[in-house]
C-alpha cells in the first residue's frame, strides 16, 4: 500500500477515533443504556486509492433473503462510491466459518466492518480483536454482546414475531394447538421471532395452546421432519410458524408430502422468496412476515460509511415488516420488500 493510500486510511481512522470517543461519552453519562467457505460471495477486490472499503460478513448464502441484503448493499456502495465485499458461510450454523470470514477480512485492514454475527457470544473475542485494530464496526441482523459495534441495522423480531401471532389466531379462528418450527434457539433473530409469538399468543389468546417448539437450523430438510414429527405427535394441531425461509417451506414440504388439503392446516412463514410467495399463493400457506433485505443492506453501508467519515451512526436502524398474503402482494408498499 503506497503512502497517500495508508495517509488517506489513517485520515478515516482517526476520523472514526473521534466517534468513537464521543460515543463513549455518552454511554458513561447514560448508564444503563443499551447499546471464506463454499457459501461465499464476494462483491469486489479491497479498497484501493483514496475509495473506502466496507468488509460485509453475513450469515450465510444458504437464503434468498441475504442475496437480497446484498444487493441493497451493492446498490448503496455504488451510491456513495466505496468498494465492499460481502462474504459469508455456506449456511447459518457455520459459526467457526464465520469468524474464520471475519478475520480474514480483518487481516485486510478495511475502512470498516459490517458484520451480522451468528452467535452473540463467539464473537466477542473477535469483537475485542477488531477494537484493538480500532476499525469500526456496523452491525446488521444481528449482533454481538459487546458495546463496541456503533450501530445496528435490523428488524424488530420482537414486534415481527407478535404480528405472525396475530395472523396466525385470525386463521384458527382464536382457539386450538400450534407448534413453532424455530430457526436458532441461539441467534437473536431465532429467538426473538419465538419469543414475540409466544408472547402474544400468551397474553392475547387464552384459548390457544403452543404445544411444541423445535428447531430445524433453518434447513428446509430437517424443518420438513421436525414438521411431520409435530403432526404425528399432535392429531388436533390447527396450525405451524416458521420463524424463517427454511423453517417455513420445511413445513410447507412437510404437508406436501403427508398430502394434507391446502389450508387444511394454517402455516404462518417469516421472509419472502419464491418458494414462500408460491405457497401462499396456492393456499398452502396462509401468509408471512417479511423483513426489508434491501434495506437493511442499504442502512449498513451508510452506517459503516458515514461512521468512516466521522459521523455517529444511528445506534438502532429498524428497517420494518410487513404481513403479506395473496391479497396484498401487490400493494405499492408490499411489492418493493418481497425478493424473489
Amino acid at each position: 500500500m503506497n503512502n497517500g493510500v495508508n495517509s488517506m486510511k489513517s485520515a478515516r481512522r482517526a476520523a472514526f477515533v473521534a466517534v468513537a470517543a464521543a460515543a463513549a461519552i455518552t454511554l458513561a453519562g447514560c448508564a444503563g443504556a443499551s447499546g471464506g467457505g463454499s457459501g461465499s460471495g464476494s462483491s469486489a477486490g479491497t479498497g484501493s486509492g483514496d475509495k473506502p472499503y466496507i468488509a460485509l460478513i453475513s450469515k450465510g448464502f444458504q437464503h434468498q433473503f441475504w442475496q437480497a441484503v446484498k444487493q441493497g448493499a451493492e446498490s448503496k456502495a455504488k451510491e456513495l462510491g466505496v468498494t465492499i465485499t460481502f462474504d459469508g458461510p455456506a449456511s447459518e450454523t457455520e459459526i467457526d466459518n464465520q469468524l474464520s470470514m471475519v478475520q480474514a477480512a480483518l487481516d485486510k485492514q478495511p475502512d470498516a466492518i459490517g458484520w451480522a454475527v451468528l452467535d452473540p457470544e463467539a464473537c466477542i473475542p473477535m469483537m475485542d480483536n477488531i477494537k484493538a485494530a480500532g476499525i469500526p464496526v456496523v452491525e446488521f441482523d444481528a449482533g454481538c454482546n459487546s458495546d463496541y459495534p456503533l450501530s445496528i441495522a435490523k428488524t424488530d423480531s420482537l414486534g415481527a414475531g407478535a404480528l405472525a401471532a396475530d395472523h396466525m389466531a385470525e386463521a384458527i379462528g382464536n382457539k386450538g394447538e400450534v407448534a413453532i418450527v424455530g430457526h436458532s434457539q441461539i441467534n437473536s433473530t431465532g429467538v426473538e421471532r419465538r419469543d414475540g409469538f409466544v408472547k402474544q399468543i400468551e397474553s392475547k389468546y387464552p384459548d390457544i395452546k403452543i404445544v411444541d417448539i423445535q428447531y430445524g437450523d433453518g434447513d428446509h430438510l430437517k424443518s420438513a421432519d421436525i414438521a411431520k414429527a409435530m403432526i404425528a405427535a399432535h392429531p388436533n394441531l390447527k396450525g405451524l410458524y416458521g420463524t424463517n425461509e427454511g423453517s417455513a417451506i420445511g413445513i410447507v414440504d412437510a404437508l406436501n408430502e403427508l398430502g394434507t388439503a391446502p389450508g387444511k392446516l394454517a402455516v404462518i412463514g417469516f421472509d419472502s422468496g419464491q418458494a414462500q410467495i408460491d405457497a401462499i399463493n396456492s393456499g398452502a400457506m396462509a401468509g408471512a412476515i417479511t423483513q426489508n433485505p434491501i434495506g437493511i443492506g442499504e442502512a449498513t453501508v451508510q452506517a459503516a460509511f458515514d461512521a468512516i467519515n466521522g459521523k455517529t451512526p444511528e445506534k438502532v436502524i429498524d428497517t420494518g415488516y410487513f404481513w403479506y398474503d395473496k391479497t396484498n402482494m401487490d400493494d405499492p408498499k408490499i411489492a418493493p420488500v418481497l425478493y424473489k
